[in-house]
């Protein structure tokens, strides 16, 4: 399966690392993390950089047996953020799990039991706006006055744009798309992109939770420090949850990368010149 074939493959730069100019150092000559993020003309936030998710927290390590010696170098403290990710299963954060209309919650069912071979991602088709924000292949967000554009090295290296020039969100009878359509406003230094216009039966993670044509996201991006992106997105979706709920994911900048080239290949060639064809 493509899926596990992505996510087996290492996150590396294709370009030698190479800190821009302009990022804010430490004493000691490093990048520092934990500095203001940077600020645009117009004073918002700049959001613009590679940023990959962080992973879940680790469990604590229980504490040695009475008389043992002490660990001779302590394992690093757990990154902040979400208590589990939502790439796999996008109620994992929520008590009780997604809140699934009895149909979807069935269908989930059979699609785990498939092992999530019809997941998009899995035919090298787009795999949706929150698989692509959840996955821990890294993205890059370039930032102007009138919109933001959004590239996901994953999903074939998907480009999405949010416009922030004042249009409205299309009609309800527009075209549906693969990652719908998304406008995007400040709210102080909070970007809200609201999206809607899918195509029905999307995933919102590995295990096939559904996305309907009724659906719509919104996210709010906010970038606390120099080194740190939240992202905090409310699934709204009648058709296929009985109510709204929130899925939060935390982004960490990888100050000295760039993206590497991805190309998803679809070897089930015959159905391009047919089954019956021979050389």
């Amino acid at each position: 399966m493509a899926l596990v074939v992505m996510l087996s493959a290492p996150a590396l730069a294709q370009w030698p690392p190479w800190v821009p100019s302009g990022a804010p150092m430490t004493a000691d000559g490093k990048a520092d993390f934990n500095a203001p993020p940077p600020r645009t003309a117009d004073g918002k936030p700049s959001l613009s950089g590679v940023w990959q998710t962080l992973p879940p927290p680790r469990a604590a390590a229980p504490p040695p047996a009475a008389g043992a010696p002490a660990p001779l170098v302590a394992a690093p403290g757990p990154p902040a953020g979400p208590s589990a990710s939502v790439f796999g299963n996008i109620g994992a954060q929520l008590p009780g799990g997604a809140p699934y209309q009895p149909w979807a919650a069935e269908l989930v069912k059979q699609r785990m039991a498939d092992n999530s071979k019809d997941n998009p991602d899995a035919h090298c088709l787009p795999m949706g706006v929150m698989q692509m924000t959840s996955h821990p292949f890294p993205r890059k967000i370039i930032q102007t006055p009138a919109e933001v554009v959004m590239i996901y090295e994953a999903s074939g290296t998907t480009v999405r744009e949010i416009f922030l020039d004042g249009r409205p969100l299309p009609p309800a009878d527009a075209q549906p798309w693969w990652n719908g359509y998304s406008i995007g406003r400040w709210e102080g230094d909070t970007l809200v992109v609201e999206t809607a216009g899918f195509l029905d039966e999307g995933w919102l993670d590995v295990r096939g939770s559904p996305l309907t044509s009724a659906g719509k996201l919104i996210e709010r991006y906010r970038r606390p420090t120099y080194g740190s992106l939240e992202i905090e997105v409310t699934i709204d979706d009648p058709k296929a949850y009985t109510k709204p709920f929130t899925a939060k994911v935390n982004n960490r900048l990888l100050v000295d990368s760039q993206l590497i080239e991805f190309v998803c290949l679809d070897k089930d060639a015959p159905h391009y010149v047919g089954a019956e064809y021979k050389k």
